[in-house]
């Protein structure tokens, strides 16, 4: 059997179909250049009067308010609403800890992540809008800048289909280096576990926030590390480091539940002072069923 590459790796015909009508708004202003849905900050040459300023020489004569002038006596331009594409970037972990899956019937939470990210690239060029990429680990291994077209987000899921999860992880610095690299406002979609040290990604989730982008945080979890609910003791293996330990998961479930639960909560309530949009999604959930969910309350919310 012919191995599929791209996006066909990752989304078949029937779940492309669930996604044809959905749409990823973004809640803030965004900078862009084509014409799309998105209201940007720069003055362009669209009919929806933004504002004045005052003449300066070199500007166009047929943009002085004629009405202005004779009130003040003063020469102003009139400055218009630019409507522009929304550009996209989907931030991809592909560390070590992002390889678990506790059934092996289900995918790694790298897979779905990967499942995740070629349906909201979908969506994404379904309406017009710009998808990029960056993949990292310990470092930056991949920025495939944002294309309007589907030949670019395949390059992007086949790019994305070599890399798999390696251990070892500088998911803070490596998003520090994103936040600063894109230098026009954007909607950036952070899909990782965020296994690392949660204060500092915080910090790099605040420099997104602080750079003005709109950012969407999917925390991606395989269930049986919500609640450890394994039955048997069994040798664990710490994914990133190579440590391994015996224990018996039935007798530290309830420590590990509270633990795991502050750790969310921490995340929840940071990004909900962030304005950060953070959901929770764990890998026995369809993708396609998520997606939809997941935009269409985003749509009721941003009305």
């Amino acid at each position: 059997m012919e191995k599929k590459e791209g996006i066909a790796a990752y989304l078949n015909a029937a779940q492309m179909a669930k996604l044809n009508q959905l749409v990823l708004n973004s809640r803030y202003v965004v900078e862009g250049t084509l014409a799309g849905r998105h209201r940007s900050a720069q003055k362009g040459s669209s009919t929806e009067f933004a504002d004045h300023r005052a003449y300066m020489p070199g500007d166009d004569l047929k943009r002085i308010d004629w009405k202005v002038l004779g009130r003040t006596d003063k020469y102003y331009i009139r400055r218009y609403q630019d409507e522009t594409n929304l550009r996209v970037y989907l931030l991809m972990d592909r560390s070590g800890s992002m390889n678990y899956t506790s059934d092996p019937d289900r995918p790694t939470k790298y897979s779905y992540a990967s499942t995740l990210a070629a349906a909201l690239g979908y969506v994404v060029l379904k309406a017009r809008d710009s998808v990029g990429m960056y993949i990292y680990g310990e470092k930056m291994d991949a920025a495939l800048p944002c294309k309007n077209s589907f030949s670019g987000l395949n390059n992007s899921m086949k790019v994305l289909q070599e890399f798999k999860p390696e251990k070892g992880t500088n998911g803070a610095e490596v998003m520090h280096q994103i936040a600063e690299a894109i230098s026009r406002r954007a909607l950036v979609v952070i899909i990782s576990d965020l296994l690392d040290d949660q204060e500092a990604i915080i910090k790099a989730i605040a420099h997104f926030r602080k750079n003005m982008h709109d950012v969407i945080v999917f925390h991606v979890f395989d269930p049986a590390e919500l609640t450890l609910d394994l039955k048997r003791g069994a040798q664990f293996e710490d994914l990133e480091t190579g440590e391994k330990i015996i224990a018996d998961p039935r007798s530290m479930s309830k420590e590990y539940k509270d633990i795991m639960g502050k750790f969310l909560e921490r995340y929840r309530e940071t990004c909900a002072e962030m304005k950060v949009d953070y959901r929770l999604v764990t890998t026995d959930e369809p993708v396609d069923t998520f997606v939809r969910a997941y935009l269409e309350e985003r749509k009721r919310m941003s009305r």
